[in-house]
């Protein structure tokens, strides 16, 4: 990789355009980048790694991209960094503009514009940059893969820090190796230690689980065999979880616990055996003893049952012959019933007779039924000629309502003709006038819309001129406040710098303050301090200059948040004044009321239009009702006439008939209700005449029957025979205790003259007592038994189950057992805790080993030249002291002396030439590892003030000599003997509006 230009604009302490031609610094091969503390030297090397990387070395990229922006730069100037460099045989440029707030354009404030990147390439066949991407993300991916190393590589390779490879030299094993883990990346073998360890903890972690369950389920065991095998004691105690041969003790108690279990099983059931013929025995002897006591206590019922039965003999008679007696009233039970059945019917017709006779007249009323038939055939041959002239009366009625009606309607139809001739004489003055009115308003709806419409837009400028008013108001005292914190801002910013000129002015004493006798100056490098600078009376320290920083910043920070509060009000005043224009408020208030008045009275007017055109609408129809009806009218009062004469001829002849059919009735209709009438009272008496005789006669009939039924039933009379009579239910009530006492009487006999029932009355009634008190001696015995067994039972259950168990669990556990072996072995050698790593060396340590190896190989040889072939660097794998790592160590080996001793043990001026050459070594091997990325441009930081002139000398022709195959060396440093041996310099330059650059030398002339 070679850099050619580099241009920073407002990056840093450059607060205007800055550019570095490194093709001209590169061409005598070797040059020095110098200038005094704080100037801008290392924001060179930033600039680099930002257009690279997009992001600065080391803690100051966590500032941020605010703090890439110079200070001193013009706020219209845009922060931008841009490199052109050929990496990877292709010519690129890389501009990169970090965010950044600017002025806006418009209006006032700031605004913020986002990141940009562009990369271009150079196409040397037409001499022009052709542009390749926009985009960070692409021009990363493609910037990483040609240089092939990460940023912190980057700037470790490029820019050689020599105070930090002094302090490597000198550092123990985990300082070093964390130094060369972020260069090399080797993190991934720490997690692969990391995850070995855990991969142990894991493992061990479930054997660990596996024994304590089987120790839980050797517990489990001894709870369930009740305690130990015997006062011994057993396997189990004393182990612990990881114990060896702790599966076997668990196991081997497991088979001692089954078969004690198991002989205790035996002895219970043996028991049980005993128990249970026992109480078999007992359940016997309590059986015959409660026989025994069944059959006395039946004998004594039998006893007691005979007594009730005797006492009861003369009902039981009694019930009998009662129903005897009520069968035998059975026979005679249907004829009497047919006798009340006559007699009933015979009653009733009497009645009904008496009641038809006494509506016929006196003349009537005692004749035959035979003489009322033929009355009422004569009545009804009278009613059959009264039945045309009865249809004839009802015509006439009918004709008569007719012609009322016609007489009705042609009154209403001539009401309805003048009426209509009324209304329809002014039709024309009453429709014009409803014109106009919907005419009228129509107009004021239409004027209504365009008033509202200017009435919004009048109360919209209204309230925005009030809101312009309120923010012109508030807009002078925004301006005031910003004037008055950019004068503070000026006066603080003004007091920093003065505080800092004073402080760098005596910057001298202030780091001499720090010297100590032996100890190398910061600055050059030297352990003497002839002439240490002393503090001037004007001199400040460093908190007075950080105080002043605070309050410039404090100050700055009020001026920008007067700035964007300013911005946000013009925002707002312009808006505002965009819609109000340039009305007052005052002037726009009473434009708006004078037109509030003229749209509610226009809105008042067009409020009644749909009222308007409804009664328009209804004048309409009606003018159209009325015409039809005065049409209609007159054509009914046509057609009315000639039917009222049709119907007048009709109803006269009807009349003549009727008088002549009716005689002296009111009617012809009520004529015929006459007749009807007494047709009907007579047909109903002759009919109750004939039921009545042929009543009489049944009820003779039935008496005739009934005498003989009661006399062959063996009654005196029919009232004994119904006296006899019992209902059904009765009887059957009366049938039953009748069959309870015959069943009854030969059961009390049949246990009366049973032998076994009388012996065992004969036998005393304790024996019964003392049988169930066996029995329940036995039951108790047998209960204890079946207890004890089925405990027994059941731990042998229980103990086979957790045996099973524990079996699995102990054959599962034997893999995992071995798996933890060998994880475990692995990661104690990774971890270099094994006594198999004789070294103790970690993984980490390992790869660290071999790269640190080659370093000091590459390293050796540069410093061998560099020290005259007198000190050559190697590794060393030896362990450290106590715990500390091996593998890591860095001896120098002495060629006058034949000596190897620790790099610790160098003077300061043999630190540099070993530091330095192990930068460069460690350059050639990150480059290596990065894929061989030659890089054709090197920085050196610092260091040289520590060399005397013959050394100094030596190092120079070192550097010299990487300039071979064109590769150009900077050296940083503040020494001032180099201004004269490297006649090639890039100088930066400080003053309080910017740092710049100068090229000094035969290149820059």
């Amino acid at each position: 990789m070679r850099l050619h230009r580099l241009a920073v604009t407002a990056f840093g302490p450059f607060g205007g355009t800055q550019t570095i031609d490194f093709d001209a610094l590169s061409a005598a091969g070797l040059f020095l980048l110098h200038g005094p503390t704080g100037a801008g030297k290392t924001s060179v090397l930033d600039a680099v790694c930002y257009a690279l990387y997009g992001g600065v070395p080391g803690a100051r990229q966590t500032s941020g991209p605010a703090r890439l922006r110079s200070d001193h730069a013009d706020p219209g100037t845009r922060t931008e960094v841009v490199l052109d460099l050929t990496v990877g045989g292709r010519r690129l440029e890389v501009t990169r503009q970090p965010e950044q707030r600017r002025p806006k354009k418009r209006g006032t404030g700031l605004t913020t514009d986002k990141a940009q990147s562009w990369l271009r390439e150079y196409d040397a066949a037409t001499g022009t940059w052709k542009a390749l991407s926009r985009s960070h993300q692409e021009i990363g991916e493609e910037l990483a893969q040609l240089l092939g190393m990460s940023r912190e590589q980057f700037c470790q390779v490029v820019l050689l820090p020599q105070g930090e490879f002094a302090r490597f030299l000198r550092a123990g094993a985990e300082d070093r190796a964390r130094l060369l883990g972020r260069l090399f990346d080797t993190h991934r073998f720490a997690a692969v230690e990391q995850h070995l360890a855990e991969l142990r903890t894991a493992a061990q972690h479930r054997v660990r689980g596996g024994d304590e369950r089987l120790l839980v389920l050797g517990q489990r065991m001894r709870q369930a065999a009740g305690g130990g095998p015997g006062p011994g004691g057993t396997p189990l105690d004393g182990l612990a979880p990881g114990d060896p041969g702790l599966a076997g003790a668990v196991l081997e108690w497991a088979a001692l616990a089954r078969s004690t279990a198991r002989e205790r099983r035996d002895i219970a059931a043996a028991a049980l055996r005993a128990a249970q013929e026992a109480h078999a025995a007992a359940g016997r002897r309590l059986e015959e003893a409660r026989e025994l006591d069944r059959r006395r206590r039946r004998y004594a019922a039998a006893r007691q049952r005979a007594a009730a039965l005797a006492a009861g003999e003369e009902e039981h008679r009694r019930d009998r012959a009662r129903l005897e007696r009520a069968r035998a009233a059975e026979v005679v039970a249907p004829v009497l019933d047919a006798r009340e059945r006559a007699e009933d019917e015979r009653r009733r017709t009497a009645l009904a007779e008496e009641a038809a006779r006494g509506l016929l007249p006196a003349a009537d009323a005692q004749a035959p039924a035979e003489r009322l038939a033929g009355l009422e055939r004569a009545v009804r041959r009278e009613l059959g000629t009264l039945e045309a002239a009865r249809q004839a009366e009802e015509r006439a009625t009918r004709l008569t309502a007719e012609l009322a009606r016609l007489e009705s309607e042609s009154g209403a139809d001539e009401e309805l003709l003048r009426e209509a001739d009324e209304w329809l004489a002014d039709w024309e003055t009453t429709r014009d006038a409803h014109q106009r009115r919907v005419e009228a308003a129509a107009e004021a709806a239409s004027q209504a819309e365009r008033l509202a419409r200017r009435l919004d837009t009048l109360r919209r400028k209204l309230a925005a001129a009030r809101h312009r008013d309120a923010l012109t108001a508030e807009e002078s005292g925004a301006r005031a406040e910003l004037t008055e914190t950019h004068e503070r801002a000026l006066a603080a910013k003004q007091e920093w710098l003065d505080v800092r000129a004073r402080r760098l002015d005596g910057i001298a004493a202030e780091l001499a303050a720090e010297l100590s006798d032996g100890a190398p100056c910061m600055v050059c490098g030297s352990p003497e301090h002839p002439e240490p600078a002393r503090p001037g009376a004007r001199h400040v320290d460093r908190r007075a200059e950080e105080a002043a920083l605070d309050r410039h910043r404090e100050a700055e920070e009020a001026h920008r948040r007067a700035e964007r509060r300013l911005d946000s009000l013009r925002e707002r005043l312009t808006a505002a004044a965009a819609e109000a224009g340039e009305t007052s408020a005052a002037e726009l208030a009473d434009e708006a009321a004078a037109l509030e008045t003229e749209h509610t009275a226009a809105r008042r007017t067009a409020a009644g239009a749909a009222d308007a055109r409804a009664a328009f609408d209804r004048l309409l129809r009606e003018h159209d009702s009325r015409r039809t009806a005065r049409q209609d009218a007159g054509r009914r009062a046509a057609a009315r006439t000639s039917t009222r004469e049709a119907l007048l001829r009709e109803h006269t002849e009807l009349a003549r008939q009727v008088a002549r059919a009716r005689g002296t009735a009111p009617s012809v209709a009520h004529r015929a209700a006459e007749l009807e009438h007494r047709a009907a009272l007579l047909a109903a008496a002759a009919e109750a005449a004939g039921a009545a005789e042929t009543a009489a006669r049944r009820l003779k009939d039935a008496d005739a029957r009934l005498a003989d039924a009661v006399w062959r039933a063996g009654f005196d009379t029919p009232r004994a025979a119904a006296g006899a009579r019992l209902a059904e239910l009765e009887q059957r009530a009366l049938q039953h205790r009748l069959d309870e006492w015959q069943a009854e009487e030969a059961a009390v006999a049949a246990e009366l003259a049973d032998p076994e029932l009388a012996d065992a009355a004969e036998l005393p009634p304790d024996r019964l007592t003392g049988a169930e008190t066996a029995l329940k001696e036995a039951v108790a015995r047998l209960n204890a038994a079946s207890a004890a067994h089925a405990e027994a039972d059941r731990r042998c259950a229980e103990l086979d189950g957790l045996s099973a168990d524990a079996l699995a669990d102990a054959r599962r556990l034997a893999p995992l057992r071995e798996e933890y072996d060998r994880v475990a072995r692995l990661a104690g050698l990774a971890a270099g805790t094994s006594t198999e790593n004789e070294h103790r060396m970690r993984l980490e340590s390992y790869v660290l080993a071999a790269r640190l190896e080659q370093v000091a190989a590459a390293a050796g040889a540069r410093l061998a030249y560099m020290s005259g072939g007198r000190y050559t660097l190697v590794h060393s794998d030896a362990r450290g002291p106590g715990r500390g790592r091996s593998g890591l160590g860095l001896h120098v080996i002495d060629a006058w002396t034949g000596r190897e001793r620790d790099t610790a043990t160098l003077s300061g001026g043999e630190t540099f030439f070993a530091s330095l050459a192990l930068a460069l070594g460690l350059a050639d091997v990150v480059t290596e590892e990065a894929g061989g990325l030659r890089l054709d441009t090197l920085f050196i930081d610092e260091g040289f003030g520590s060399l005397d002139d013959q050394t100094l000398d030596e190092v120079l022709d070192v550097l010299d000599s990487l300039r071979e195959r064109d590769r150009s060396v900077g050296i940083v440093s503040h020494v001032p003997d180099l201004r004269q041996r490297v006649p090639v310099q890039l100088e930066v330059v400080k003053t309080r509006t910017g740092s710049a650059v100068r090229h000094r030398g035969p290149a820059a002339g």
